[in-house]
């Protein structure tokens, strides 16, 4: 089931912040914007996963656009004194909260257009 009226509205807000918060963090941590630009959209490379499937490409792309990979990245970056973790760690908060302020969420797999943030792309025509 997909979230829908205010509890919809609050998830893309958060993911709003979400992306505040990192590219604050960025601008402070310094790795460049060229870095920044070159990384932001590799999450999105997880849909090549739907060549296989709605499952596999759903699993997939979950696993890139969940806050599990980013946030270990930046505990790693941190607690390792590791700059380009903590960079990509960041760059990888930012585009989920980019893509979840934007309505993608993360996918069931009826389909790539099924999302927790509810139903992205063209309207079923008939």
């Amino acid at each position: 089931m997909a979230a829908t009226g205010g509890v919809r509205l609050l998830l893309r807000a958060e993911g709003l912040v979400v992306l505040g918060a990192a590219l604050a963090a960025y601008a402070q941590f310094g790795a460049g914007w060229g870095v920044f630009a070159l990384w932001l959209l590799v999450p999105d490379l997880s849909m090549l996963g739907y060549l296989a499937g709605p499952r596999v490409g759903a699993a997939l792309y979950n696993a890139a656009h969940s806050y599990i990979g980013p946030v270990a990245l930046l505990v790693l970056g941190v607690l390792a004194a590791l700059p380009w973790a903590v960079a990509g760690g960041l760059i990888w908060c930012a585009h989920i909260g980019l893509d979840r302020a934007l309505g993608y969420g993360l996918k069931y797999a009826a389909g790539f257009g099924a999302t927790h943030l509810g139903r992205i792309g063209r309207a079923d025509p008939w």
